[in-house]
């Protein structure tokens, strides 16, 4: 997937269960134009509570022009399909509009998965990968993205398969380990029965590890024993916000 050329930055947005993240990026490097800042998700994360957190990260950056963000969730055209990881008041809004007319701002609103995973075949691990690669991102919950010769396939929420008789989010998530206290290897043992139930399914070229346990996975990689290969996500957890400006300026502009 060629990175996409803009004439100019596009703001990236990753809401994410815990944290709301966001930046200026130039979208044909994939390189963040300042330090990213993160705010607290507000709980309960309802529409009004995050469109505020919104409004208040850009005015942060007196930003003016585009936005590109990144929902935990099925989203359609805007507009939000699903509610695991936020609000449940969320399904049905239409959060692209929601946040444009909070911020007055042009908005392109899509999974945090996909853009996450649109980042790393642009910028990261999956450059120049052909065939079916597969973004697992470890969060609050599991998101996934699908490529297909670069090509994404949107809104897979595989993260939602059974696994050992629950959702595979309430068994690998890394909000599990912690909530747990799994140690990194018992943890691991459960992301890799995860990692081995999509390789039946799918069988990819290659698996990326994202999400902020990234930064860690020399600590529960070795328990890994899937065929297919497995990388750390590169941009660790700006992946998100470098992949909703991306898809945002292919799409805005």
């Amino acid at each position: 997937m060629p990175a996409v050329k803009s004439p100019k930055p596009v703001f990236g947005i990753d809401i994410g269960g815990s944290g709301i993240k966001g930046a200026p990026v130039d979208v044909g490097s994939g390189v963040l134009l300042a330090e990213r800042v993160r705010i607290k998700t507000p709980q309960p994360s309802t529409p009004a509570a995050v469109t505020g957190v919104i409004t208040d990260l850009i005015r942060q950056f007196a930003w003016e022009g585009p936005i590109g963000c990144a929902f935990p969730a099925v989203v359609q055209r805007g507009v939000v399909r699903s509610a695991a990881n936020v609000d449940p008041s969320w399904v049905g809004a239409d959060a692209a509009e929601l946040v444009s007319k909070a911020t007055g701002e042009m908005v392109h609103l899509v999974n945090d998965a996909d853009a996450a995973g649109v980042a790393e075949m642009e910028h990261g691990a999956g450059s120049g990968v052909d065939g079916v690669v597969v973004m697992v991102t470890l969060g609050t919950g599991i998101g996934t993205a699908v490529f297909v010769d670069g090509i994404l396939v949107p809104n897979t929420e595989f993260g939602h398969i059974m696994l050992n008789g629950k959702v595979a989010e309430k068994h690998a998530a890394a909000k599990v380990r912690r909530r747990e206290g799994l140690s990194w290897s018992e943890w691991g043992q459960r992301v890799d029965t995860y990692l081995r139930r999509l390789e039946d399914l799918m069988l990819p070229n290659l698996f990326i590890v994202g999400g902020g346990v990234s930064r860690y996975h020399e600590q529960f990689f070795p328990e890994l024993t899937c065929r297919t290969p497995v990388a750390p996500a590169e941009l660790r957890n700006s992946a998100g916000i470098i992949g909703a400006a991306s898809l945002a300026a292919r799409r805005l502009f």
